[in-house]
């Protein structure tokens, strides 16, 4: 069966869905005073929309098992340059806006720190985010693709990291080094030094892992795919809410660092949600609005750093923290076209540098 046919459409439009989705919710979070995100409808919408994240992971997953690069190598190369990525694009975030001297001076003391503040540019430049968990989490899961075989051991290896991501919660070694890989696995302080730790975090890559090896194995036949997500969802849903709503000192510490029944509270309802998105792809027409969404989705990295270092260094223009809704609403649209302008300035250099190439190999 040829490559082209294992992609999943609804896939690419939910993971292009979620580059304008973050735009969106970045802006609020950065420009948006208290009252704007937590007593206006479109502050807590919005809000609501960055409890997303589950579903670009579990998408990340799903790709990950049909991608056209099966190599443990490819998988522990791809991880190692998105660590790359994210240390280069917090310098750009954080330090750059330093030096020049446009980082407004609220933010810093967000930190309790006062100017100067070279000496905590190490940890703005470790800061953990959703490209450190990717990173971090390819190290992992390309050995369970490459060793475990069975679906349903993939599963189990999902479960088992949610399992114990209470237990491992905030585990620490004095070491500098190692204590940093250790936060990026384990951290669970808040205000977060590490958003998005590996545990409980890579469950939901390795459940969409799970869904990958079942697409194969249902020969890439999308619409029972989708339907087992629905049925694999509704039950998850169903165990994660009285562990959630009930028990949520230990299953729900936080968005950020949820433990085993927030995890299948929160893949239940994805796993839902992509079922419904594919019910709704496959009666929509190809049209300007989803070849938008499949650019945005085939950008999906760059298009993240793009956005969020714009983002970071509006923040000496527009105030950290200090706005209207009003105000952030114009923000927002001004980010899209921002990044989207950007993307596609990036795409015109890229293309005229191979066009070079060949040029070059053909003298």
């Amino acid at each position: 069966m040829e490559q082209q046919s294992k992609r999943i459409p609804a896939l690419d439009l939910i993971k292009g869905m979620s580059v304008i989705g973050m735009i969106i919710i970045h802006t609020l979070l950065t420009f948006a005073d208290v009252k704007s995100q937590s007593e206006s409808a479109i502050g807590l919408f919005i809000v609501f929309l960055g409890r997303g994240t589950s579903i670009f992971l579990i998408c990340m997953g799903i790709t990950f098992m049909t991608s056209r690069h099966q190599s443990l190598k490819s998988s522990i190369t791809r991880g190692g340059m998105l660590l790359g990525a994210a240390l280069s694009m917090n310098f750009l975030k954080f330090i750059f806006p330093v030096i020049f001297g446009f980082a407004p001076h609220n933010f810093i003391q967000r930190y309790g720190w006062h100017a100067p503040i070279e000496q905590q540019y190490l940890y703005l430049m470790l800061l953990g985010d959703i490209l450190q968990l990717a990173g971090m989490s390819l190290l992992f899961v390309g050995f369970i693709r490459k060793y475990v075989t069975n679906k349903y051991g993939i599963l189990a290896i999902g479960l088992l990291v949610a399992l114990v991501s209470r237990e491992v919660s905030g585990i620490n070694i004095d070491i500098p080094v190692v204590n940093y890989v250790f936060d990026l696995l384990f951290n669970n302080d808040f205000p977060a030094y590490v958003y998005f730790p590996v545990f409980p975090w890579m469950s939901f890559i390795i459940i969409g892992m799970f869904f990958g090896k079942w697409y194969q194995e249902l020969n890439y036949n999308r619409p029972q795919l989708f339907k087992n997500m629905l049925y694999i969802g509704i039950p998850f849903a169903a165990l994660g809410a009285p562990l959630v709503f009930i028990y949520g000192d230990y299953n729900y510490n936080g968005f950020y660092h949820m433990g085993p029944g927030g995890v299948l509270y929160f893949a239940g309802w994805t796993l839902i949600f992509l079922w419904v998105i594919f019910k709704i792809s496959i009666n929509v027409k190809e049209n300007k609005f989803i070849k938008l969404l499949k650019y945005c989705s085939k950008n999906l990295t760059s298009m993240y750093m793009t956005q969020w270092i714009l983002i970071s260094w509006g923040k000496g223009i527009f105030g950290f923290r200090e706005n209207g809704i009003t105000t952030v609403l114009a923000l927002i649209g001004m980010y899209i076209i921002l990044t989207f302008s950007l993307q596609i300035l990036l795409d015109l250099l890229r293309k005229k540098s191979q066009k070079s190439k060949a040029v070059e190999v053909l003298n």
